[in-house]
């Protein structure tokens, strides 16, 4: 299969298919243009950021088993942008002979926490400890018959994601923002700093990783606020993380990019919070700073061909933009020649023509010859640079 694949791309008559048309999808296909491939989106919403640059764009459900299944009979190759796709779909094409990449039964392992975390207590991955409880009822239970203790971050097997299906309970004052279904509940890790890594691996079994980076979040999106490339961690401490993103895609047997996100704590422990099957927030700066792009990256990952270089251009600062608070509406960019005037800036708007509080409309990717100075101009774009109606 891997043979007719690569011949439909030498022939220029490859058709790839992606499961949801946001952001990440349309940066997909912004590479995958670059190679002649012709391009399938599968989303609901007719104005989403890929459908409008797609070859063709379908409009369907990523959750309803037909839209999926009649979309995955028009394409060569299958993949996605999100993780909340009906899986039984994708079994049923790959039953077919379509492939898709990842494999669908990885996305159904990653798509349940419970299930993610059985598979880093199988093979030996530093997480944090966990337990499974049904619902919300079960938890209260385990409080009281003292099996459970503050504090404790609860999250949802299912359906979480940019930080919802997560809450921090930290005494009993709190215990009305517990969440209701199949959960998973962890001690909460005195956390230090939290570092990305994503890595990639082809068929023919070649693995690379990207360099690690720090996120710094946003209190009160709960969302990635900047992005820093190097990272602040020791030596050792990136070593470890690469070698844990090589063991988990390497275990998995995974075909694809991965992105891994890692607490480092207290005691300068690094382990694994959770991970995503796909193109990543955290490796938007790789468009400008990296040899190779994550999207790029996932490509010749699927395609099986040679993974691209790795290394780092020049450091880098990456900056969400994100919808402002109390504004709800048509976009409006505010800030924006100011901080083109500024060099190293790379500005990149997703297309979204509504805006809501904290909504991701775009990002910003800031370039230096030193980090220092790239934090410095990202200061200066952070002030400058607003989404309001």
């Amino acid at each position: 299969m891997n043979n007719e694949i690569t011949e439909r791309l030498a022939s220029s008559n490859l058709k790839l298919g992606i499961v949801a048309g946001g952001q990440l999808g349309k940066m997909l296909i912004q590479e995958a243009s670059k190679w002649d491939i012709e391009t399938y989106i599968l989303d609901k919403d007719e104005n989403c950021p890929a459908g409008k640059i797609a070859s063709h764009y379908i409009q369907g459900s990523h959750l309803e088993f037909e839209d999926v299944y009649q979309f995955g009979k028009q394409v060569d190759l299958l993949t996605f942008e999100i993780e909340s796709i009906n899986v039984d779909a994708l079994r049923k094409l790959k039953s077919e002979g379509i492939k898709i990449l990842p494999d669908p039964e990885i996305l159904a392992l990653i798509q349940d926490k419970g299930l993610q975390k059985d598979f880093y207590t199988e093979n030996d991955i530093p997480t944090a400890p966990f337990t499974k409880y049904e619902d919300e009822n079960a938890i209260i239970d385990a409080i009281e018959n003292g099996t459970l203790k503050y504090p404790f971050v609860q999250k949802l097997r299912k359906g979480g994601y940019d930080g919802r299906g997560v809450s921090v309970i930290k005494s009993k004052d709190d215990l009305a923002e517990l969440l209701k279904g199949k959960s998973i509940i962890e001690e909460k890790v005195e956390i230090e700093k939290e570092i990305s890594v994503i890595v990639a691996r082809n068929s023919t079994g070649e693995i690379k990783s990207f360099p690690v980076v720090e996120m710094i979040f946003d209190p009160k999106a709960n969302l990635v606020d900047r992005l820093v490339c190097p990272s602040s961690v020791s030596e050792e401490q990136a070593i470890k993380a690469t070698e844990i993103a090589d063991k988990i895609i390497e275990s998995l047997q995974m075909v694809g990019l991965l992105a891994i996100e890692f607490f480092v704590d207290s005691n300068g422990a690094v382990i694994v919070n959770e991970m995503a099957p796909r193109t990543h927030n955290s490796g938007h700066h790789t468009i400008e700073s990296i040899v190779t792009s994550q999207f790029e990256q996932h490509l010749r990952s699927v395609l099986n061909l040679p993974l691209g270089s790795t290394r780092l251009k020049l450091p880098a600062v990456m900056l969400n933009i994100l919808g402002e608070p109390g504004h709800e509406g048509p976009t409006r960019y505010v800030g924006l020649e100011e901080c083109m005037a500024i060099e190293g800036v790379k500005i990149h708007l997703y297309g979204k023509k509504v805006t809501r509080p904290y909504r991701k409309m775009g990002h910003v990717t800031i370039l230096s010859s030193s980090l220092e100075g790239a934090l410095a101009k990202a200061d200066q774009v952070k002030n400058r640079l607003s989404v309001i109606t």
